[in-house]
Formats: C-alpha cells, sequence, structure tokens
C-alpha cells in the first residue's frame, strides 16, 4: 500500500512543540503525510508576527482559532477574525500580526510539507545574528523581504 493513500490522524493536543520564534505545536509532519503537507499551531504573543517574507515552495493557509489577526499580503490587509480563513499563494511577499489583546492562535497548514521543520531548526541552531537566521531560511526556502519605508506591508 502506497504511503500517500493513507489517511493520517492527530488527536487534540497531540504533537511535538518546536520552540522556534515561539510555541509551535506540529500536528503533522511532512514524514506523516508523505510530503504532501505540514499542520502545525502557533501560539502568537500580543503584538508579534514575523515580518514580510515569502514562501518559495510552499502554498500556505491560515484559520484563526482564537484571537483577531491582521495579515498582510502583497499589499493588502485582510483582517480574517476568530475562525477565518487566509491562503497565501506561493511567491507572495506577506506577514501577519496577532492585534489582539492577548496570546493567540493560529492554525497552519502548508503544502507541500517540510517547512513545519523551520522552527525546530531555529530551536536547535539558536542563529545568533540576521546573517545566520537568513541563511538557516534558505534551507527551507523562505526568504525574508526588507520592510520599505513608503509601504507598511
Amino acid at each position: 500500500m502506497n504511503p500517500s493513500d493513507q489517511s493520517v490522524f492527530s488527536a487534540p493536543g497531540a504533537g511535538h512543540i518546536a520552540h522556534g520564534f515561539g510555541p509551535h505545536r506540529i500536528r503533522l509532519a511532512s514524514g506523516d503525510t508523505a510530503g504532501r503537507l505540514g499542520v502545525f499551531e502557533a501560539e502568537v504573543p500580543k503584538g508579534s508576527g514575523p515580518p514580510l517574507h515569502v514562501h518559495e515552495r510552499e502554498e500556505e493557509l491560515f484559520r484563526v482559532l482564537e484571537g483577531a489577526f491582521a495579515f498582510w499580503c502583497n499589499g493588502i490587509r485582510v483582517d480574517p477574525g476568530a475562525g477565518g480563513v487566509i491562503a497565501i499563494p506561493r511567491g507572495a511577499v506577506h506577514r501577519f500580526e496577532n492585534i489582539g489583546a492577548a496570546p493567540e492562535r493560529l492554525m497552519v497548514v502548508m503544502t507541500p510539507g517540510g517547512f513545519e521543520g523551520f522552527f525546530s531548526a531555529v530551536e536547535t541552531e539558536t542563529p545568533e545574528n540576521p546573517q545566520a537566521l537568513d541563511a538557516l531560511a534558505a534551507r527551507f526556502d523562505l526568504r525574508f523581504v526588507p520592510a520599505r519605508a513608503d509601504k507598511a506591508a
């Protein structure tokens, strides 16, 4: 039987927690899905989120589990609200920020899988400067984009 023909299940609360850039509970890793996708939950502190960045390899889908988030994709802002979903295409410049009053949670699905390993790599390798972080990110086909003074996102 082909592993890609099998369904995969993750029980509530299951999964390894990687602490690179805050807690990320890896619900389904690429190895669990024959590389098709990776699924993780992110707990994002108030006022936090990643800088502008691009995934060169993956499509990314976010579901707001708790709280309020703003997402920017190619300069357009969307506030989906709790329960809302936003899909970010591969190659799109994007970022998000927790605009709520407390730590809030997102579920993220990325296809193909593999990017979920980035958070464990950040945790174990602890890049000490922006150049080291950029090099680590490049291994996961992630590129950080410098913010422009004339554009917030």
